[in-house]
């Protein structure tokens, strides 16, 4: 009986604040050899630093008991008990001390950590879990007890303001419904360690739900916003239509490079507006055939020393995935570069129809035209390298920029394809009026105008061919940075309801608001649609002649070759 009041009064001298544990390198262990370094990051920097395994639920290892007490990390950060961390601790990573088997807490501990809690978490669908229950643990008043953590106990309860949720609006079957809590505190966005980036790799991610940005944090490249069945229709749907559009821009470089004298200007930005697509449509068959390893990386290890959790890729944000930076480049600086040739093949055909210029006047200044489509687009890229808002597009496999930030979505890309739209149809409009005005003279003369109506109407056709395609994006990108916070709320609610990332939901009056897969298909097609329909404008007899030319010139010099 003496001795096991020994082993009482160490414990206690152990355990207790006024006598903590500060195991060092240096010190003596206990006889046994069993004690080892606290290495789960949830119990660092507690009144103890030694622990013994198996722990008080048999986990063997701390990395088994890791992955289970971070769980628990939420609760932690809304501080519902101040006695909380300390008490699972005490069960997962029990202290070390010269006896054999792990010291459990005393109850009032557990009651004192449950009592705020406990509350919380049944207004949030769950129950204390059935290990934890308090009844399994020893009361301290019990003869010959030794347990961890009488003197710890913090009596003094939260103010009720803060602890006391409001009762549950329930929407029908008395569901608990975690979205329809009314004045409850909203607890925030709490990113789940299985998108945690470790800060040693030296990556910067960021993820913002709501009000609340986490850094060091991905979003998974499965399951966000849209299922594998749309995923891999999107990669497939996408890949279609890039082909299309390389085909039909190569076949337009290609003419162009045979009969070269035939586009002159104001032609001859149709040309560079067909290279444009043509990079663009070849990067996006490159993010097919790469798969998920553009846009996405990982799975990374875990932050949290001694743990092993699920592998989970996390979309790919930053510039320091090369491939994702590239394709990146390709994308973004061709499609700016696109859209200024074509507000410059507006601006030549005004030149030629409103001020008379003919196509060597306009030549002359074509380095200026040159200037501004490439430098331009160039500024702009270099920014947003500068800047490292470079994400991973998950339905493309490529890269772009303002996916998950729709602040940058409205300053590199939205705002600018306004801006050429805008420019490129005043320049239009006005080629037009000109053109109908020469007509008008022409008739009056009673010149023949066969060829300017035919001129007019492919101009016109081919300025409807570009501008309800560009239309239709820019609605595509408005619908986008419209509803992308009411996405990631709602994403963020949809991800809380999942027992393994164990994450508190967040109280919300705001509806449920998911993007339309469907308006996303219709952006990359409309995307593409421009460069296929590009060929229009060499759609004639012309462009059958030169290749037949072509062909015959191919032929003549094998059979001279032959001779």
């Amino acid at each position: 009986m003496v001795w096991r009041w020994i082993l009482f009064v160490y414990a206690l001298s152990v355990i207790t604040k006024s006598s903590r544990v500060t195991v060092n390198q240096g010190d003596t262990l206990p006889h046994h050899g069993r004690c080892e370094p606290i290495t789960i990051q949830f119990c660092q920097q507690i009144q103890y630093n030694q622990t013994i395994f198996p722990n008080l639920l048999n986990h063997a290892k701390q990395e088994d008991a890791g992955s289970e007490v971070h769980q628990y990390t939420p609760l932690i950060k809304v501080n519902c008990s101040p006695d909380l961390k300390f008490f699972l601790c005490s069960v997962f990573a029990p202290v070390c001390t010269i006896l054999n088997e792990p010291i459990p807490p005393c109850r009032h501990l557990c009651e004192s950590a449950r009592h705020n809690c406990d509350e919380i978490l049944i207004h949030f669908g769950f129950e204390w879990p059935k290990a934890l229950e308090c009844s399994r643990f020893p009361v301290v008043t019990d003869e010959n007890v030794i347990c961890v953590g009488d003197n710890n106990v913090t009596h003094e309860p939260r103010k009720a303001t803060e602890t006391k949720l409001r009762k549950v609006d329930y929407k029908s079957n008395n569901d608990r419904d975690p979205t329809k809590l009314q004045g409850a505190k909203d607890l925030g966005f709490v990113c789940p360690v299985h998108f945690k980036i470790p800060k040693n790799l030296d990556l910067e991610y960021s993820l913002k739900v709501g009000d609340r940005t986490e850094r060091d944090c991905g979003a998974p490249c499965n399951g966000m916003f849209f299922s594998e069945e749309e995923k891999s229709f999107a990669r497939s749907w996408i890949v279609i239509w890039a082909t299309l559009c390389s085909i039909s821009c190569l076949f337009t470089v290609l003419t162009f490079v045979i009969d070269t004298d035939r586009f002159r200007y104001p032609e001859r930005p149709i040309i560079f507006l067909s290279v444009c697509y043509l990079m663009v449509a070849a990067a996006y068959v490159m993010g097919w055939g790469a798969g998920d390893s553009v846009s996405c990386q990982g799975p990374f290890p875990s932050t949290i020393s001694g743990t092993r959790l699920p592998n989970i890729s996390v979309i790919t944000q930053g510039t320091k995935h090369e491939p994702c930076t590239i394709l990146f480049m390709i994308v973004y600086f061709f499609s700016m570069a696109s859209s200024i040739w074509w507000v410059i093949l507006t601006l030549t055909w005004f030149l030629a129809a409103g001020l008379k210029w003919g196509h060597e006047a306009i030549e002359a200044n074509s380095q200026y035209f040159h200037l501004v489509a490439w430098a331009v687009p160039a500024i702009k890229t270099i920014s947003i390298l500068a800047m490292g808002k470079v994400d991973g597009d998950v339905l493309s496999g490529v890269c772009y920029v303002g996916l998950w930030d729709a602040e940058t979505l409205r300053g590199f890309v939205l705002a600018p394809l306004c801006v050429y739209l805008v420019l490129g149809t005043i320049f239009l409009m006005a080629g037009f009026v000109s053109l109908f005005r020469i007509r008008t003279v022409m008739k009056h003369d009673g010149t023949k105008t066969d060829k300017l109506e035919k001129l007019m109407i492919r101009i016109g056709i081919f300025g409807v061919l570009y501008t309800v395609p560009a239309l239709i994006v820019i609605s595509c990108l408005f619908y986008e940075q419209a509803y992308f916070d009411k996405w990631m709320v709602t994403w963020h609610r949809d991800m809380c309801s999942t027992p393994l990332y164990s994450i508190p939901c967040p109280f919300t009056h705001q509806e449920m608001e998911r993007p339309k897969f469907e308006v996303f298909m219709i952006k990359y097609l409309m995307t593409m649609i421009v460069g296929i329909t590009s060929s229009f404008w060499i759609w004639s007899g012309k462009t059958l002649v030169s290749w037949h030319q072509f062909f015959d010139k191919i032929r003549g010099r094998r059979v001279e070759a032959y001779v």
